[in-house]
């Protein structure tokens, strides 16, 4: 992975109105220092946006006045979809999603259009903050200072909360209350994460793709999944989501403008939406670099070997390295194709003019016996590679091949890494 993100950091490194923007996931924590030092070597270190939680950035996921309600509370529900054992237990998701979706209504009728973790964990777990905030809006209203979209949406929040929330029994409420805090206790536990995150609207100092797009920025997230499990899926999932958004959106603004998306161990943060964003954005110029271990891997992730497939298809090039795990070598192979390949039969019999049957030895004894012998040839269709190729033959910096030019795809083929700790 460090020779690919090298060469997308030195294109057009010189020139300010071209750079690549990029988004690169960081899941052990270290590959942001290879990043930082190829930054300098291109003299790209003001462009070098980390996320963490020690690089005076300033994030807020919630923070998208532009988007619905709807739209960021689906996200919410994608992010869920990462913790759910089993995703397909869609009430709870759905009305968690709804729950969310009403909740940032009121909370940005309340709070200056500004939403945040710590305001939607606070409505929906304390009932006499959410009491207080209502009194607050129903002043706003009695002074008509709400516009008629806004008096619509306090209308819908307060239908929702008052009449079906409230009336919910309590261990079902209770449920939904624990599935949406999955996601804001990480918030609200940590100071670090609070104040980083969570910060105040004016100390906001990053607020998503849109610069990063123009003028060729690089965001780099820095947080190791085994320190930060919660919370690294959680920011990865939602600066991943906000990225697509905005590559998506620039091709119907008519922006044509290079980026690129990295990720090393891509199965941590996979969601189901991927497929469908690599297949539409090529059309803008994305680049998307992504490594697994297995294609099992992404299947234990999503838990839809239907998605994995759409994912698997939608990446062009790909490097197989040796692998014993039987669902990707089956898919590299029908992938690679079947070809004739030569087999060969071998058959031996044996003729007798007389056979008699001996009761001492129990067997047969045959007299004026002659024995022939028989090969034959034939063509039969089988895949190009078996499975001893991937489990075997493959040896260590050793990877199959299956790439494109940009014209043609090209044939298959075995080739020799180059160890990176070795010659660079």
């Amino acid at each position: 992975m460090y020779p690919f993100t090298k060469q997308l950091l030195e294109y057009n490194s010189k020139n300010i109105n071209d750079k690549i923007g990029m988004l690169i996931l960081d899941v052990k924590g270290n590959y942001y220092k290879k990043v930082l030092e190829y930054a300098k070597l291109y003299n790209l270190e003001k462009d070098l946006i980390i996320v963490d939680l020690n690089s005076k950035t300033f994030y807020n996921p919630l923070h998208k006045p532009n988007l619905k309600p709807i739209v960021l509370a689906n996200r919410l529900k994608t992010i869920l979809t990462l913790f759910s054992e089993n995703n397909s237990e869609s009430y709870w998701l759905d009305k968690a999603e709804q729950i969310l979706c009403e909740a940032i209504k009121l909370c940005r009728l309340y709070n200056n259009n500004y939403v945040t973790f710590s305001e939607i964990h606070k409505l929906i777990t304390i009932p006499n903050y959410y009491n207080d905030k209502i009194k607050i809006l129903k002043d706003l209203f009695i002074k008509s200072k709400l516009n008629y979209k806004q008096v619509y949406d306090l209308n819908e929040s307060l239908n929702f909360f008052q009449k079906e929330f409230e009336n919910l029994d309590s261990r079902t409420k209770s449920i939904l209350i624990s599935e949406i805090t999955r996601i804001t206790n990480t918030f609200m536990s940590d100071y670090d994460i609070y104040s980083t995150f969570s910060a105040p609207k004016e100390k906001l100092n990053f607020l998503g793709f849109e610069d990063v797009i123009k003028f060729g920025k690089i965001v780099v997230l820095n947080m190791n999944i085994a320190e930060y499990d919660m919370l690294s899926k959680i920011i990865a999932t939602y600066l991943k989501l906000d990225f697509q958004t905005e590559i998506l959106s620039s091709i119907s603004k008519n922006i044509s403008k290079k980026t690129a998306f990295i990720c090393d161990e891509y199965d941590k943060y996979c969601t189901k939406t991927d497929g469908e964003f690599f297949s539409l954005s090529r059309e803008s110029k994305c680049i998307n670099i992504v490594s697994t271990q297995s294609y099992s891997s992404l299947k234990n992730a999503l838990k839809d070997e239907s998605t994995v497939k759409v994912i698997i298809q939608n990446l062009i090039n790909k490097i197989w390295f040796r692998t014993d795990d039987i669902f990707t070598i089956e898919e590299a192979q029908k992938q690679l194709g079947k070809e004739d390949k030569e087999k060969f039969s071998k058959t031996i019999s044996e003729n007798a003019k007389e056979t008699s049957f001996n009761y001492i030895t129990n067997s047969l004894n045959s007299i004026n016996s002659n024995i022939s012998e028989s090969y034959n040839s034939y063509f039969q269709k089988d895949y190009i590679y078996d499975t001893n190729f991937f489990t075997q033959e493959l040896e260590t910096f050793t990877a199959l091949t299956f790439l494109t030019d940009g014209n043609k795809i090209l044939k298959p083929f075995k080739i020799q890494m180059l160890p990176f700790f070795k010659y660079f």
